[in-house]
C-alpha cells in the first residue's frame, strides 16, 4: 500500500500510488541537500525543519487537521525537548492515516507524552522516533520510554550516528537504541513496504530503516 524510506537525521519518505510524504526535508543540518519535495505533501516538526520547494503541493508546519488525496493528517502541538513549560509549543507530532495503517512521526519532543498528546495521537501501528540522544534529541531511554506510552507494532528509529552524516552534535548508535527497548529487531533494507495493518507484527517490534 506504501513504502518508508529513510534520509538520514529526522526525515523519511512515505509513499503510496497516489501520494508522497516528506517529513523534516531540510537536510543542510546534516550535511546533505534539501530532499526535493516537488507535488509532495510536506510535513516539519519544526518551522526550521521546512522546505523551501515552490512547488509542493502541501506544506504543514504545524497543528491541524488535514485531508490530502487517499491521507488523513493530524498535527498535535508539542513541547521540544530543549523547551520549558514557559516556552512557545513550536514542536508538532503528526498523526498520519492511509488506508487501515496509522503513523506517528516524532521530532525532538520532550522525553514524556501528556496525557492529552496520547489521546490526541491516539492508536498508532508504526512509530517514527528520533533515539541519537546527547541534548540534540530524544535519548535512547526517553525514546524507549515514549515508544511504550504510545505502544505501537512497529517502531522505527531515525536521527542516529551515521558516518556520512555531520550531526552538530555526535550521535549515539541506534544498537543504544533497539537494546534499551528490548524488543525483536527486524532489517528492512532501505525501503519498508507496508501492506495493511493486519500485514504488521502484532508484537512491538523495532525495524531499522537503511538510509538511502
Amino acid at each position: 500500500m506504501f513504502d518508508i524510506e529513510y534520509k538520514g537525521g529526522n526525515t523519511i519518505v512515505i509513499e503510496s500510488k497516489k501520494t508522497r510524504i516528506v517529513v523534516d526535508p531540510k537536510l543542510p543540518v546534516v550535511g546533505l541537500k534539501d530532499l526535493a519535495t516537488k507535488d509532495s505533501i510536506e510535513l516539519a516538526t519544526e518551522p526550521r525543519f521546512a522546505g523551501a520547494d515552490p512547488a509542493v503541493r502541501l506544506r504543514l508546519e504545524g497543528p491541524g487537521e488535514y485531508e490530502v488525496g487517499d491521507v488523513s493528517i493530524k498535527g498535535v502541538p508539542a513541547m521540544r525537548h530543549i523547551d520549558t513549560e514557559a516556552d512557545e509549543k513550536i514542536g508538532t507530532i503528526y498523526r498520519i492515516e492511509i488506508g487501515d495503517v496509522r503513523l506517528a512521526v516524532l521530532g525532538n519532543v520532550a522525553p514524556k507524552l501528556t496525557e492529552d498528546q496520547l489521546e490526541e495521537v491516539g492508536v498508532v501501528d508504526i512509530l517514527v522516533i528520533p533515539v541519537g540522544g546527547n541534548g540534540y534529541t530524544l535519548d535512547a531511554t526517553s525514546a524507549s520510554t515514549i515508544t511504550r506510552q504510545i505502544d505501537p507494532k512497529i517502531v522505527i528509529p531515525v536521527h542516529y550516528a551515521d558516518s556520512g552524516l555531520k550531526y552538530e552534535v555526535p550521535q549515539d548508535t541506534v544498537d543504544v537504541f533497539t537494546k534499551e527497548l528490548a524488543a525483536p529487531v527486524e532489517q528492512a533494507g532501505q525501503k519498508l513496504k507496508v501492506k495493511a495493518a493486519s500485514s504488521l507484527s502484532q508484537v512491538l517490534t523495532s525495524v531499522v530503516i537503511d538510509r538511502s
